[in-house]
């Protein structure tokens, strides 16, 4: 199978090129092709003539797409149009990452892939349109709607909260937002199966059982082996430009339907930390 992945400079992207074994895998990183430039994502898809397409390139600064909206839409979901013009030209088929930032987070229950979309920030409803536009240009392409994404090689919540603990005697950490912190090595291994087995529509793919970011750190604190304390607050206390939803839990059920089995995030912190430190 002919692979090519964009984004492959990214968290996920690293995680996809060390995890993909057995196939023809090409991964392009921001300055081997910009998603926003439609003439170039054509040319390397014409180029590599793969049968899958991995969009793992995302402007994914939440905070960041408060302020710069016209490069959110432009990267999340003008980018990703292009991205899917390209692969529906080869005959391709593609796997779009998307967020649960499409929901509105006033769930109680674990968000099914069919729930409406409601985004409730600008990164929200860059994903939430380029989902909408990529299953109208191909309805048989695959979206994987993922959350809390860590891992090694980029910026994460662990990492911070690892760097912190170092030279704080305490941490202050949002105990108001629950959800599903996934690793970027499991996305991945998770993207290749989905991929193998052609799969389509809407797939949630993210670690199994859920936590607040307070709950987050704390096991992250505790399994480190580190003395700082973890204190419980609100999201009022630690106001960001964004909004963050509240309950942003996504049901596996989809993704178990496809027979592929989520290892718990606590699992997935156990390994990430090992791999960390090795």
């Amino acid at each position: 199978m002919r692979v090519t992945i964009f984004g492959a400079s990214g968290l996920l992207g690293k995680a996809l090129m060390r995890e993909w074994s057995g196939d023809a895998v090409i991964g392009l990183g921001s300055r081997d092709a910009d998603i926003r430039d439609a003439k170039r994502v054509q040319q390397v898809v014409q180029e590599t003539r793969p049968e899958w397409v991995v969009l793992a390139a995302a402007y994914t600064d939440v905070d960041g797409c408060e302020s710069n909206p016209d490069l959110a839409f432009a990267a999340n979901r003008d980018g990703a149009v292009n991205v899917a013009a390209a692969a529906k030209g080869v005959g391709a088929k593609l796997v779009f990452l998307s967020s649960d930032y499409v929901f509105d987070g006033k769930n109680t229950t674990p968000y099914e892939t069919g729930d409406a979309r409601n985004p409730q920030s600008v990164y929200g409803r860059t994903k939430a349109e380029g989902e909408i536009k990529l299953l109208e240009l191909m309805p048989d392409c695959c979206v994987a709607r993922t959350s809390w994404l860590f891992g090694i090689g980029g910026k994460c919540f662990p990492d911070t909260i690892l760097k912190l603990a170092t030279s704080r005697p305490a941490l202050d950490v949002v105990n108001d937002q629950r959800g599903c912190p996934t690793y970027a090595v499991d996305l991945a291994r998770a993207i290749t199966q989905l991929c193998r087995k052609k799969a389509s529509g809407i797939v949630h793919v993210t670690g199994a059982g859920d936590c607040t970011w307070f709950e987050f750190a704390q096991e992250i604190v505790r399994r480190a082996g580190l003395a700082t304390t973890v204190r419980p607050v609100s999201s009022q206390q630690m106001a960001r430009p964004a909004p963050r939803p509240a309950y942003s839990v996504l049901s596996l059920a989809s993704l178990q339907s496809l027979g592929i089995e989520a290892p718990s995030w606590r699992d997935a912190l156990r390994r990430y930390l090992e791999q960390r430190l090795s």
